[in-house]
């Protein structure tokens, strides 16, 4: 298998950007949550060396106290980029404490409403910035393979920059980045709402994924199934909204 050039790749990563910005916003920001994991600060670089600090703006969103809220700080004051931080808590009481009128709010739904307020969020702020604002999306090729990712939460946005790249190959190119922690790209990916790591929900590692994705090999069966069958059921996460298209007589 061809090895990963890290450094090729930041460089195309940073000319596409500039190219998608060029057709789709000359003037306007970049607006990306800040997390403080790998695939946000990873992000924000490549913007960040794409646009230059001034045209990104990231965005902080606690849901009441987070404990690693000092990693996204990290980030910002690394890259001197424009930031805020809004905390999304009280919203996403609100709006379950409303459903509950209505119908008990389920597990996923208490999951997946955060990530799905904090995009509201974020195109709140595009729409708010003078020059206008475009949202990055910051999902990666091994998320979205298995579909662990939030319909119009964190799998929405306006550009997606990463998303051909693995978790692996994230890191690889987060590396490059000299400014950035070590600590936040190699930091364990967890949804920061569940208690647990992503690792410790799948039942297998991002390793093992990725090389299943780019080499087709996993040794354990029981694995490549249980990968197989996420893909087939979060495929729906991918496409294009279905529409219903009317048979028209040509005639």
């Amino acid at each position: 298998m061809k090895e990963f050039d890290a450094l090729k790749v930041r460089k195309e990563i940073v000319e596409w950007i500039r190219a998608w910005f060029a057709e789709n916003g000359p003037k306007a920001t970049a607006v990306i949550g800040i997390s403080g994991g790998k695939d946000s600060t990873v992000v924000a670089a490549l913007l960040t060396e794409a646009l230059g600090k001034d045209r990104v703006f990231g965005v902080m969103m606690p849901q009441g106290i987070q404990p690693d809220i000092d990693d996204s700080k990290k980030v910002v004051e690394a890259l001197g980029i424009r930031h805020a931080t809004i905390s999304v808590g009280a919203a996403v009481d609100a709006l379950l404490d409303a459903v509950k009128a209505g119908i008990e709010p389920s597990r996923d739904a208490a999951i997946n409403t955060p990530p799905r307020m904090r995009m509201a969020t974020l195109y709140a702020v595009a729409a708010s910035l003078p020059e206008g604002g475009r949202v990055a999306n910051t999902c990666n090729l091994s998320e979205d393979w298995i579909g662990y990712s939030t319909k119009y939460g964190d799998a929405a946005g306006d550009f997606s920059p990463i998303s051909d790249l693995t978790v692996q190959e994230v890191k690889a190119v987060g590396d490059t980045y000299t400014e950035l922690p070590w600590e936040l790209v190699h930091k364990a990916p967890s949804d920061g709402l569940c208690g647990q790591t992503d690792e410790d929900r799948f039942g297998f590692t991002y390793a093992t994924l990725d090389r299943y994705i780019r080499e087709g090999i996993c040794e354990d069966e029981a694995i490549r199934q249980k990968i197989d069958k996420m893909h087939r059921l979060n495929l729906h996460k991918l496409k294009v909204i279905p529409k219903f298209e009317q048979k028209r007589d040509e005639n």
